[in-house]
């Protein structure tokens, strides 16, 4: 029965979330898709102006992805324009179905200022990998860092240019995926390659995240390229970040506020016609009137050197997370996007409903069920057995006490129609049609009991009439036999006492678990906004119902079972004083003569 009702409940979810896809469908070999809004205007991102082409960060966790129906690698994942037409490119940076995160960078043509959607289609086993990493970055993109690569290696450029740094860093957690830890030991170098060859007077970008432990005293570079007595360096100077450029003099960014120590900074600095603007979290920090120096030779990531061939200085220490440098200056509005989409809170990115082919979605119940992790369907298992042993329980015990009662009214007529004979219906043969009517009655029972001690008596006396003293040893023996009928009505009522009690505390553990779980994951990947937390926290009360809905038909079924049985009890305490008090008054002189 409770299958029944829960399987209704899941066709309700389905069907809420229909939606009619037929014609719509991209790849009939797709399975699944998801739409995902890339929201610019004042409800989301609220960007002042178009960024152009950008690659956004798309995180999944299983607050906002369930992993089920996708390969374990990724490679069935695509990525479609809201034309439901166009593929556009991506990279997987990480994609750990165990753990429940990924992080892909998707290629958009624009993110303007209104809303967009894409589709992430999945769940076709033989899809092979279509990501074609170097082209989810622009060709002006000359060297990107995600820093996941294997412990000790070298970071590899994830553009298609392959400039890859020499020398190898520490790899941490770090706002996105991997970060690089930087000890103050050993800056990285990058490829002095004609894709990041600048020209006198030429374009650049760079930016980062960047994570301080401390705001050290001194100067500390993160990146740094000298030539010819040109060079450009950035960096922080007690915690403050700025732009030098030296180029026959040496002049700096104007000081403002420092970076925070222990959180986590995006930082850009932009150089075009003459201008270097350095940009914090998003937005403008600082201005720098000069040309961009030309450089051909090899620069510096994490520490500068002040001489060309000279030991490296001003070394940094921390993290730095998502290095990017163009050949171009970007957009204020792609800088912005990029602070705003890669941070650990995210406006502009919105994750909708999973749907399924044919029509058929999820709903919004089939969204809380496949967010429900394995722990909790460990407790809603746990919770439907007992749901099945109470309703069995509350059923069976609803018969009994049923058949009961129906053959104790069929017992008491039966025996009040006899009048003072009361043990004429002991006579009867145990085959008769009228003991065969009456073997479920507890109060037949009880006066069977009652007859056979009378008539052991009354041989042992020899004549009818009973003492005082045996009156009262009959009254024990049927209430004995009274005892025993009540347990009898009470047997298995202790698993509903436990379904009513333990079910709400069970599905509050699978609760508390799970909301455990689903900040961890959205710990680990870095999005705290409610997107990915609402599905995660919808799933674990998911357990709590599954506990209330054990419990409150137990509650009402024990309570209407324990009236019934005392009733039950009742008419068998009021039988008991009938009988012995009528058996008293029928043996009360020795002058009577024997029953027949």
């Amino acid at each position: 029965m409770r299958f029944v009702i829960l399987a209704c409940l899941l066709l309700l979810g389905g069907m809420s979330g229909i939606v009619h896809a037929e014609g719509s469908w991209w790849n009939q070999d797709f399975s699944f898709r998801k739409s995902i809004t890339i929201d610019g205007s004042t409800k989301g991102g609220n960007l002042a102006a178009s960024a152009g082409r950008t690659p956004v960060l798309i995180r999944l966790h299983s607050g906002n992805f369930q992993f089920d129906g996708v390969s374990e690698t990724g490679a069935d994942i695509r990525f479609i324009a809201a034309d439901d037409k166009t593929p556009l490119n991506y990279q997987i940076e990480s994609f750990d179905p165990v753990l429940g995160v990924a992080l892909i960078w998707v290629d958009l043509p624009e993110v303007g200022t209104s809303a967009q959607s894409i589709w992430m289609y999945y769940g076709d086993k033989k899809a092979t990998d279509a990501a074609r990493g170097s082209a989810a970055f622009d060709a002006d993109y000359s060297v990107v860092y995600h820093f996941d690569d294997a412990a000790g290696s070298a970071p590899r450029d994830a553009t298609a240019y392959g400039n890859n740094a020499t020398g190898s860093v520490a790899t941490v957690d770090g706002i996105i995926g991997k970060s690089a830890r930087f000890d103050g030991l050993t800056p990285l170098t990058l490829p002095g390659s004609v894709s990041l060859n600048i020209t006198q007077g030429g374009a650049f970008t760079f930016s980062t995240w960047l994570k301080i432990d401390s705001i050290a005293a001194g100067r500390s570079a993160l990146y740094a390229r000298r030539q010819n007595g040109n060079a450009v360096v950035i960096g922080l100077e007690q915690g403050i970040p700025f732009v030098e450029v030296a180029g026959g003099t040496t002049v700096r960014s104007a000081a403002g506020e420092p970076v925070k120590a222990g959180q986590w900074t995006h930082v850009a600095v932009t150089a075009a016609d003459g201008k270097f603007i350095v940009y914090v979290d998003g937005r403008q920090y600082a201005t720098l009137d000069a040309a961009l120096p030309a450089f051909t030779a090899p620069a510096l990531l994490g520490g500068d050197a002040a001489t060309e061939g000279g030991k490296s200085t001003d070394l940094f220490v921390g993290q730095l997370d998502e290095v990017r440098i163009s050949r171009v200056a970007r957009a204020p509005a792609l800088i912005t996007v990029d602070a705003m989409s890669q941070g650990a809170e995210s406006k502009l990115v919105e994750y909708g409903p999973d749907e399924k082919q044919a029509g058929m979605g999820f709903g919004y119940f089939g969204i809380i069920v496949k967010s429900v992790t394995a722990d909790a369907w460990v407790v809603i298992g746990i919770l439907m057995i007992m749901a099945v042993v109470s309703w069995l329980v509350m059923w069976q015990r609803a018969a009994y006490v049923g058949s009961v009662t129906r053959a104790n009214d069929v017992f008491l007529d039966v025996f009040r129609s006899a009048g003072k004979n009361i043990l004429a219906l002991s006579k009867e043969p145990d085959t008769s049609a009228v003991v065969t009517s009456l073997r479920n009655s507890s109060l037949f029972r009880l006066y069977k009991v009652g007859a056979r001690e009378v008539w052991s008596r009354r041989d042992e006396y020899g004549h009818a009439t009973i003492p005082a003293e045996s009156i009262e040893a009959i009254r024990a023996t049927m209430d004995s036999t009274l005892v025993r009928e009540n347990q009898q009505l009470s047997r298995s009522m202790v698993l509903l006492t436990i379904a009513i009690s333990g079910g709400p505390f069970l599905g509050l553990l699978g609760t508390v678990v799970g909301v455990m779980i689903t900040f961890a994951a959205i710990a680990a990947a870095g999005d705290v906004n409610v997107n990915a937390i609402a599905p995660g926290i919808a799933a674990a009360l998911l357990a709590t119902v599954a506990g209330l809905f054990v419990a409150i038909p137990a509650l009402f079924g024990y309570n209407y079972l324990l009236i019934r049985n005392k009733n039950v009890t009742a008419n068998m305490q009021v039988f008991v004083d009938e009988f012995v008090t009528r058996l008293a008054e029928l043996h009360r002189s020795v002058d009577q003569p024997a029953l027949a």
